[in-house]
């Protein structure tokens, strides 16, 4: 990992109106709200992409009200729940944006500025993402001896076209995994940042009240990983 150095924030007015905010959100209004206000405190003309995993509550109502509130924010509605990161992928998969800004529904954003920080790291063509980086294993699991530098999902900032050439984000407890292992082989960077300075993660906001719906797949990737295949 590197460590955080802040670099000129020069030509990034460009890159962050090519930067565009992408929220998943399941049956959890209430984490929702606060995660889309407290971002759009600091970042109200960054556009905004809430998308909806076929919620049953009043999560619909909850976000067409903050849609009409700010102009840069718009939503997804999905007639089902597809899992968190096929939700990501489909937004990112159209490449309308250079940048895509991924944050979890369960999160506080406490100060601005850390979108044009991130953004200087582009200058290097081979970085594909910037964020919290631990180092996980290709089946999405901490590994600090055999792990290789992933970005926490949670609050994470990648480059659309470099995505567009990796294996799609999946339903997974880490749906970054793949993606970002093959990115790894590919000698794509990830760039570290202190991004938890800025941003609190609740953690588990939708999981603890849902799982993560796996299934007998979930079951036999943690069986795979705890015998090292």
């Amino acid at each position: 990992m590197s460590e955080f150095v802040e670099k000129p924030q020069a030509g990034n007015s460009g890159r962050l109106s090519r930067t565009c905010t992408v929220i998943v959100n399941y049956q959890t209004p209430d984490l929702l709200e606060n995660a889309v206000r407290s971002f759009k405190e600091f970042y109200p003309e960054v556009q905004t992409i809430v998308v909806d995993n076929g919620s049953q509550d009043e999560s619909r109502e909850v976000i067409q009200q903050l849609c009409s509130e700010y102009s840069a924010l718009t939503a997804e509605l999905r007639a089902d729940n597809a899992g968190h990161g096929p939700a990501m992928h489909d937004v990112i998969a159209r490449n309308e944006y250079d940048f895509y800004f991924f944050l979890d529904s369960d999160t506080v954003t406490n100060k601005g500025s850390f979108l044009e920080e991130m953004l200087t790291s582009f200058e290097d063509e081979s970085v594909y993402g910037v964020g919290k980086v631990v180092p996980f294993n290709r089946r999405g699991f901490q590994d600090e001896a055999e792990g290789v530098p992933m970005l926490i999902a949670a609050y994470m900032l990648i480059r659309s076209s470099i995505y567009q050439q990796l294996p799609p984000f999946e339903h997974h407890g880490a749906p970054v995994a793949h993606n970002f292992y093959q990115a790894f082989n590919r000698s794509y960077r990830m760039e570290d940042y202190p991004i938890e300075k800025y941003i609190d993660h609740l953690h588990r906001g939708t999981v603890s009240r849902f799982g993560y719906g796996l299934g007998l797949k979930g079951k036999i990737n943690y069986l795979l990983n705890k015998l090292g295949l």
